[in-house]
């Protein structure tokens, strides 16, 4: 096991792990523990009482952070010569669309969104295998296949992220950076969590959040209480 750095210690030191802290304590606490020289990603874990195995329980789904993920979010956009300029207006960092097919055909991949239109999606489809894996696949439930390409794009870049269960039936997200405002971090968290209990699917029986945590990379998980969310 690899062995753990003095800061490493210091930050499990500040966090008990018997303790269910608020949602307001944990992003407050998030930004203490964390020790990393660079600008650390803050990550939600919120494990529901679904089965993902089975298709009327599955939760995905989009959701648009009030404050953005903090990350530069690099865009591809798909679409043909008439919808060019008002993709590369909404800030698409790539815009075309047979030379992009023609990289992608052959293994290029250095996008974080795909954003398309229904007349492309059949170009697409051959090249399932290399953006399926990479969850680049556009999807006109996230809203990244559609006609209004410039909206799509803009929404991508200020914080629109996509989430979708795990066959462990967890979601994960990535919901901001360390160096956020305490306050921030929460609304993010709190924006994420009502978006998931909007989706419970109605043959989910039980308690529906059962658990969750806050992270940031390197740091330890802070569970929180799931009754303090709103607070």
């Amino acid at each position: 096991m690899a062995k753990l750095t003095k800061k490493h210690k210091e930050a499990l030191a500040k966090v008990d792990s018997n303790k269910l802290y608020s949602l307001k304590e944990a992003s407050a606490l998030l930004k203490e523990i964390t020790y990393t020289k660079f600008d650390a990603s803050v990550d939600i874990a919120v494990r529901l009482g679904v089965d993902p195995r089975k298709a009327n329980q599955m939760v995905r789904g989009v959701v648009s952070l009030p404050h953005g993920t903090g990350k530069d979010v690099r865009v591809l956009a798909l679409v043909t010569p008439d919808k060019e300029a008002e993709a590369k207006a909404a800030g698409a960092d790539h815009v075309g669309l047979d030379e992009y097919l023609e990289k992608i055909k052959n293994g290029w991949t250095d996008v974080d969104v795909i954003v398309t239109m229904p007349a492309v999606m059949g170009k697409l489809g051959p090249l399932g295998r290399v953006l399926g894996p990479r969850g680049l696949m556009p999807n006109p439930k996230s809203g990244t296949v559609t006609m209004e390409v410039g909206k799509a794009v803009a929404e991508v870049k200020s914080g629109k992220i996509d989430f979708k269960v795990d066959k462990y039936g967890i979601v994960h997200a990535g919901i901001g950076k360390v160096s956020f405002d305490a306050n921030k971090i929460r609304e993010n968290a709190q924006e994420l969590i009502q978006a998931l209990i909007k989706l419970k699917p109605t043959a989910a029986k039980g308690t529906y959040v059962k658990s969750v945590y806050l992270s940031s990379t390197m740091s330890p998980g802070i569970k929180i209480d799931t009754r303090s969310i709103d607070e």
